[in-house]
């Protein structure tokens, strides 16, 4: 890989492992969300470097759909029993079947939006005061709006309009009681960095990022995975792909991309021919020009 790219990826992971050292001077009760997707992988390496040849401080919280695709879970953990790490794992179920959270219709029903209920209550439940996220400024327009440090109140929700400066990289982390801070080390990093820095660094990653046959549904200009989260409509036909997911989260609403990447070299030359964000291909973000923007005023990752 060219010299260039080394050190502009040696400048991120440092720029991102001072924010986590900073997190954890500053904050009593950090957690990171992990998903079992790239950018979550990514933080806990950089997270392994930030406190080497100590264990990641921090336990990993996983906010469950109970639509994942089954890769994912066991990628995840396989990688806690790993790290020896602590997991959390909070249930979306568990919030419907408490009457907190109402399952969407449709024949395609997200739970995306409504795991925000679940995050809120993990976060208040475990009293955490930060907590990590995935989020670049590249992927959407909303989350070109964060900060590093983004405050929350204590009703979890945010307010892009007010939002503190973070000039000469210092960061404020002061809060009231009951309120809390999103902290998203990978802020100034793209799809290409990610992929760039699992190379160099020969990171693991869960095999529905390479190419491989699936059965799929084309539905709104993506392919969906046929799973029993979603319902096929008249006129639609289940057929057998050759396909990757550029992102992983919600089945029912992750969109596969027809694709012959079965290595990180592949995908990096497909993401640099690429057109459209890996967030083009969730469904969920095109219900509404500000669809992202209203979760995360909710609470949303």
């Amino acid at each position: 890989m060219h010299k260039y790219h080394l050190s502009h990826l040696k400048q991120l992971e440092n720029e991102a492992v001072f924010i986590m050292r900073e997190v954890a001077s500053q904050f009593e009760k950090p957690v990171l969300l992990f998903s079992g997707g790239k950018d979550s992988i990514v933080m806990v390496r950089l997270a392994q470097k930030a406190f080497w040849p100590a264990k990641i401080p921090f336990p990993l919280m996983h906010i469950d759909t109970g639509h994942n695709f089954e890769e994912t879970i066991e990628f995840r953990d396989n990688l806690v029993e790993e790290l020896g790490a602590e997991l959390i794992v909070a249930s979306v179920q568990q919030s419907i079947d408490e009457g907190k959270a109402v399952e969407e219709k449709g024949p395609n029903p997200s739970r995306n939006k409504i795991q925000t209920v679940t995050l809120l209550d993990a976060i208040e439940k475990h009293k955490f005061d930060a907590a990590f996220g995935g989020g670049r400024r590249d992927e959407e327009k909303a989350r070109a709006k964060e900060r590093f440090f983004s405050h929350r109140d204590e009703f979890g929700q945010w307010d892009p309009k007010n939002q503190r400066p973070e000039l000469w990289n210092l960061f404020n982390g002061k809060k009231h009681i009951g309120e809390h801070f999103r902290v998203f080390p990978l802020s100034n990093w793209t799809e290409m960095d990610v992929w760039q820095y699992i190379a160099i660094e020969h990171i693991p990653i869960p095999h529905i990022y390479y190419t491989h046959e699936r059965e799929v549904v084309r539905r709104d200009g993506s392919y969906l995975a046929n799973s029993p989260f979603i319902t096929v409509m008249e006129g639609e036909k289940v057929e057998k792909k050759m396909i990757r997911f550029r992102t992983i989260g919600d089945m029912t609403c992750t969109g596969a991309v027809e694709s012959s990447a079965n290595k990180i070299e592949d995908i990096i030359l497909e993401v640099a021919a690429a057109r459209e964000t890996e967030r083009g291909t969730r469904t969920d973000d095109k219900r509404s020009e500000s669809a992202m923007e209203d979760r995360k005023k909710e609470g949303y990752f």
